[in-house]
């Protein structure tokens, strides 16, 4: 079984496709694959923080929903083998379908091809659309860790397909 597409296939903005309905006819849509990601906040959820560290993108484009996972789960590592509090917010949300339209190719293959004849594709996966200094993700934490919230984010570029920086902010913020 083939692997998943690389990034480069998909990481231009196109027309989004996002409507799926309950009725059969009026969904582009028919089936909306599964979203990797199931939580999008971690951590102390009620405790208030005074500093918060951003990982924003310096580019548009779009993000599968994999290599977002990936990266919320490498933050999640890194902050929680320092035992310190803190809360972990994804701010972007996979809601476009991407498709493919399947093409075999090889010896004998040119029978299952159909061209560009009914070529919308198939549904195979989810991706964020990021614009340009958005925010992908937000650690709260105290002041004093704010150097380690950024060392558990630098883990995830590493992940993460376009460049980032890293935005501080310190002043009371309520839970």
């Amino acid at each position: 079984m083939a692997g998943i597409r690389p990034n480069s296939c998909y990481r231009h903005f196109e027309m989004p496709y996002t409507r799926k309905s309950k009725y059969k006819s009026k969904a582009f849509i028919k089936a909306v694959p599964v979203k990797k990601i199931s939580k999008f906040e971690f951590g102390d959820l009620k405790a208030s923080f005074n500093c918060q560290v951003d990982l924003i993108t310096k580019d548009p484009m779009q993000v599968r929903d994999n290599s977002l996972e990936a990266a919320r789960t490498v933050v999640i590592r890194r902050l929680t083998e320092t035992g310190k509090n803190y809360r972990l917010t994804v701010r972007v949300y996979p809601h476009h379908v991407l498709r493919e339209n399947k093409m075999l190719t090889g010896a004998g293959a040119d029978r299952m091809q159909t061209g560009m004849q009914l070529s919308f594709g198939r549904a195979i996966g989810l991706a964020a659309r990021i614009k340009a200094n958005q925010p992908i993700f937000s650690v709260r934490v105290d002041k004093a860790d704010a150097k380690l919230a950024r060392l558990a984010l630098e883990g995830a570029v590493a992940k993460l397909p376009f460049k980032c920086a890293f935005v501080e902010k310190s002043y009371p913020i309520k839970g």
